[in-house]
């Protein structure tokens, strides 16, 4: 009788310790297809592309961190983490005044560019971790930093599809700075303000053809109809010329192609940094021959610059609520004036 009185106890008390350890993992937190995270009673894991990361809570959150891409510093001042940052690359490409007034009072170093990496100095000032979108030619660095007990992270927003998608990374970047109240609570705010955008824009019967991109070379690099900006134009209202096409990148198309596909477009966005139409020439004078050049609406990114630092590749990589209210004031002024707009700019 005892015997068995002991066995129903062990019993119970496997049971018990199971039920324990399942109560302390959280369910898992879709970012997109490519990122998801999900934490346990020791360990939150990370999964971002074909990496995965597996960081104890005794590590957490990061303290001190470096960012090798500009267009992650956008995540960082959302989150108001700033203080968190002690090196950057490429300084010059980034827009924050406060990231900048960090970095004069040498409390963010610069660890060189996104071409040259300064190994030495990351290695020297010991960062918790480093953010990065992955260039497989910096490989050899990477190890290198990991060998030194760097911990390294790829996170490649940039292949986002969806906008709001993209902003969600304030999710990870919150989880992982110790700002998770302030990450999801802005994310909820942007993902409000879009749908609410979307839905203003919607109720227009009027639906705008849109081109987009220009010429490099002898090819018409138009954007894929899945990929982001073929996104924000269906939200703003509009119709993409390319909305068809099922790529999610860019794809090649000659000029004869593009132009008799965009005969009846409104407007042309997204295209280079120029100061205006003319310029758009030196780049192929056959741009001239365009209904949309001639009697169209083009605009460009650079409504929000500073040197070569551009806000659209910084808040905007966030904000996807801002930069379809972009667009919805360049399809539907009767819905957001023209006059505010904060990344596009009109060519004239």
């Amino acid at each position: 009788m005892k015997k068995l009185f002991f066995i129903i106890l062990c019993f119970f008390f496997v049971f018990s310790c199971k039920k324990e350890t399942y109560q302390l993992k959280t369910d898992e937190v879709l970012i997109s297809k490519n990122v998801r995270f999900q934490e346990n009673a020791d360990f939150l894991t990370l999964k971002s592309g074909k990496f995965t990361y597996k960081i104890p809570h005794s590590k957490l959150p990061f303290k001190k961190i470096m960012l090798l891409n500009a267009s992650l510093v956008g995540y960082i001042i959302g989150l108001g983490a700033e203080e968190k940052v002690i090196g950057v690359t490429s300084p010059e490409y980034i827009f924050s005044d406060k990231i900048h007034q960090l970095i004069k009072e040498n409390k963010i170093q610069n660890i060189g560019n996104e071409q040259k990496y300064d190994v030495e100095k990351i290695i020297a000032f010991r960062p918790d971790a480093i953010f990065t979108n992955y260039v497989a030619s910096f490989e050899n660095t990477y190890e290198v930093l990991k060998k030194n007990g760097i911990e390294i992270i790829f996170l490649d927003e940039y292949l986002e599809e969806k906008p709001l998608e993209k902003s969600a990374y304030l999710k990870v970047f919150g989880q992982l700075l110790g700002k998770k109240k302030e990450g999801e609570e802005l994310y909820k705010s942007i993902e409000k303000n879009y749908y609410h955008y979307q839905k203003l824009a919607q109720k227009s019967e009027i639906k705008p053809k849109v081109l987009t991109n220009e010429m490099y070379g002898s090819q018409w690099f138009v954007a894929g109809g899945k990929t982001q900006i073929a996104h924000f134009i269906k939200d703003a209202g509009a119709k993409y010329i390319f909305g068809d096409n099922t790529e999610s990148k860019s794809t090649p198309k000659s000029f004869e192609e593009v132009f008799a596909k965009a005969k009846n477009a409104q407007f042309w966005v997204n295209v280079g940094n120029h100061k205006n139409k003319r310029e758009l020439l030196t780049i192929n004078p056959n741009y001239e021959k365009m209904k949309v050049y001639q009697s169209g609406e083009i605009y460009t990114i650079g409504g929000s610059e500073k040197g070569s630092a551009n806000d659209y590749f910084e808040s905007g990589v966030v904000h996807a609520d801002w930069v379809l209210k972009d667009y919805i004031s360049i399809f539907h002024p009767e819905i957001f004036p023209k006059d505010g707009l904060k990344y596009m700019k009109r060519l004239k």
